[in-house]
């Protein structure tokens, strides 16, 4: 049984060693580098870019900005950062700061550290209380990040000049640990010029009092670059301060963009991996637009919102038409192009023509995703039996069952089906769909528009 101090003397007896956060930080990175084990779980596609930059500035004990486009995961990867402190930490107990109990930093907690001595009560806190976040708006305060007098405290009896009046804002109460903020370009050039001291001699001033806390933090931010040079920008002293700037980027391989959708996507209903490819490859075919504002960048969310969106209109289909196993199909990728038109920001010369432009780009996609996926199969026989009369209805208002019944009795259909693995009625009528929709952009066969969204390939 492990036994776990509760006051200083226990503390002490036990050998525990005091290290400060960014110790605590380079030396459990460094174990799990040397144990193999990944130190940013759920971080896709920064294997050989981003992460071993981060890695060295964590070594080298750096404050960190990330800078990077809307969607690249910078978040997410700032917060993975808390999984790198100890699971567990020794604090001073009721300290407002969570100071060490070897190293007591607030006039509160000195003075009872010297009335109790060895028996100063301590408590445990877990790694995920000391990661701190706050999305920069311009609305922040110094009160919010550094801190201010308490009204209610003085109100109280306390004098103005009592040190203890003070209220500490987020950076001081994340001492000994993360504090992250978001977007750092959209606070006040003022309100970023309180964290200069934070960052340099790792203290704080509020209100002209002569109070120097020594803070033990790693501050981490975001922003994006186009924030950086045009909206807002991190002004230069404390752009100085950081030990390293490091680029972030949207997925280098359309394995990674894939990768991104299945780990994101909440999806309600079977969406097969062809879906997923086609809707990452739309992705990154709006990124090299020139169409598109590339300067916003087109975020991951949207692939994911994308995969979403195709699976809850399988869904709906199937409550319609009472299916009972809903399965995706490349007609409900229709769905997309007016659900998430908004999220993509267009260049001022294309107005009016956003729906043409990623209706485009999404056909081109779903061609490329075809040749990839059915290249040297012979669609030819299908060719020929739509070409001899047999016209095939599919759409949001034909059930899979009902599309089957209608394909010809091919054994290229049986070879798509085999070549995508589809199983059930659900994903053999994907599949065919998918193949007609392939003749249909090579213009090997024609394809109409019928009513109730029904789409007639002949």
């Amino acid at each position: 049984m492990v036994t776990v101090a509760k006051t200083l003397g226990e503390l002490r007896a036990s050998g525990h060693v005091q290290r400060s956060v960014k110790e605590e930080l380079r030396e459990n990175l460094l174990a799990a580098l040397r144990d193999g084990r990944d130190p940013w779980p759920g971080i896709v596609g920064f294997e050989d870019t981003v992460a071993p930059q981060l890695e060295r500035a964590l070594i080298a004990g750096h404050d960190v900005v990330l800078l990077g486009e809307r969607g690249q995961g910078k978040t997410r990867l700032l917060r993975t950062l808390g999984l790198l402190l100890d699971e567990w930490t020794p604090v001073i107990e009721g300290s407002e700061l969570g100071e060490h109990p070897y190293e007591p930093i607030t006039p509160a907690s000195i003075r009872r550290a010297k009335e109790l001595g060895d028996d100063l009560p301590i408590a445990w806190r877990h790694r995920s209380e000391r990661y701190s976040e706050k999305l920069a708006t311009p609305d922040t305060s110094v009160a919010d990040l550094i801190g201010d007098v308490d009204p209610v405290k003085v109100a109280e009896g306390r004098s103005l000049g009592d040190p203890e009046t003070i209220h500490f804002g987020l950076v001081p109460r994340a001492h000994r640990g993360i504090v992250a903020i978001n977007e750092l370009p959209d606070l006040a050039e003022r309100i970023q010029v309180s964290l200069l001291n934070v960052m340099e001699e790792r203290d704080i001033q509020v209100r002209g009092y002569t109070l120097r806390l020594p803070l033990d933090v790693l501050l981490v931010a975001s922003a994006n670059p186009e924030d950086y040079t045009n909206r807002g920008r991190i002004i230069t002293p404390l752009k100085d301060r950081f030990g390293a700037e490091i680029r972030t980027h949207y997925p280098v391989e359309l394995a990674g963009e894939i990768a991104v959708i299945e780990q994101e996507a909440h999806l309600a209903a079977e969406v097969p991996d062809y879906l997923l490819e086609i809707l990452a490859r739309f992705t990154r075919s709006l990124r090299e637009s020139t169409s598109v504002d590339q300067r916003s960048g087109v975020s991951a969310r949207f692939a994911v919102a994308g995969a979403e969106t195709v699976s809850a209109a399988a869904v709906r289909r199937a409550a319609v038409l009472g299916e009972a196993d809903p399965v995706a199909r490349p007609v409900d990728l229709e769905s997309v192009v007016e659900v998430l038109r908004g999220k993509v920001e267009f260049e001022s010369g294309e107005e009016g023509r956003e729906l043409e432009v990623l209706e485009h780009l999404l056909r081109r996609a779903t061609a490329d995703t075809v040749r990839v996926r059915l290249g040297g199969i012979d669609l030819g026989m299908l060719v020929a039996a739509v070409e001899t009369g047999n016209t095939i209805v599919t759409g949001e208002s034909v059930t899979a069952k009902a599309f089957l019944d209608e394909l010809p009795d091919l054994e290229v259909l049986d070879e798509v089906a085999e070549r995508l693995g589809a199983q059930s009625d659900g994903e053999r009528a994907a599949g065919a769909e998918l193949a007609l929709e392939g003749l249909y952009l090579a213009r090997r066969i024609s394809k109409d528009q019928g009513p109730g969204g029904r789409s007639v390939y002949s």
